[in-house]
């Protein structure tokens, strides 16, 4: 209600980007697929893990936890590859547009949300290392609750003013305003690829520690043996 009531209220005050709005709604769905897939092949895979009660056999070799945090993030990328090159293609087949007309800025665009949904990812993870499987559905629900803040589909502008400093602290709130530039406007803003850039640095940070934090907590309460189905 939340995300289509500010979509509702952006376009009641412009006119003009009805005749555009069909590239630049098929770019953000493709975009925001990028996060939310980056993010599940996070959290996903390593719930694959403690699903079979494997975390107690990873670490008994001598894999170190970084190299996990390492791991999640290849098998992410490669889950959110082979999602997301097919629909590119679908898309160009079916509706004759092509995402990648957005052109070299697209590769910042998809490596800026790799990296927060990475972040969201391990932050998740943590969580879920730290107070069980009972709160996976974090998973599911954590980006959906800030997708209102993204601007996936209309400016930051459109959000309350109390709100919208809050949004600017997302980088996928920057993304998503840069995507709008070049398709709307043709003109690449890079202090907004910069802040998005800054602002994973931050957030991928606060990710990894937080699973960091969590996993020796498990193991010193012994948890990574316990967990399972």
């Amino acid at each position: 209600m939340i995300l289509w009531g500010f979509i509702t209220l952006f376009l009641v005050t412009q006119t003009n980007y009805i005749a555009q709005a069909f590239g630049v709604l098929l770019s953000a769905v493709m975009l925001w697929d990028v996060l939310f897939r980056s993010q599940l092949g996070v959290s996903v895979t390593f719930f694959e893990e403690m699903y079979s009660r494997n975390l107690g056999h990873l670490f008994v070799s001598p894999l170190r936890s970084w190299e996990l945090i390492l791991a999640l993030m290849l098998m992410s990328l490669a889950r959110t590859l082979i999602g997301m090159l097919p629909a590119t293609l679908l898309a160009m087949a079916f509706f004759g547009f092509s995402v990648y007309s957005l052109g070299l800025p697209l590769a910042g665009f998809f490596v800026n949300l790799l990296v927060m949904g990475w972040a969201v990812g391990l932050i998740v993870s943590g969580i879920v290392l730290r107070w069980g499987l009972g709160a996976e559905s974090l998973a599911w629900v954590a980006l959906f609750a800030l997708a209102p803040l993204s601007g996936i589909y209309y400016p930051i502008a459109v959000l309350p003013t109390w709100l919208q400093p809050l949004a600017l602290t997302l980088p996928s709130a920057h993304v998503f305003e840069g995507m709008r530039a070049i398709l709307l406007e043709d003109t690449f803003r890079p202090n907004l690829m910069a802040k998005a850039v800054l602002l994973n640095i931050a957030f991928l940070g606060v990710g990894a520690s937080v699973f960091l934090a969590s996993f020796r907590a498990a193991r010193v309460r012994g948890l990574l043996l316990q967990m399972g189905e």
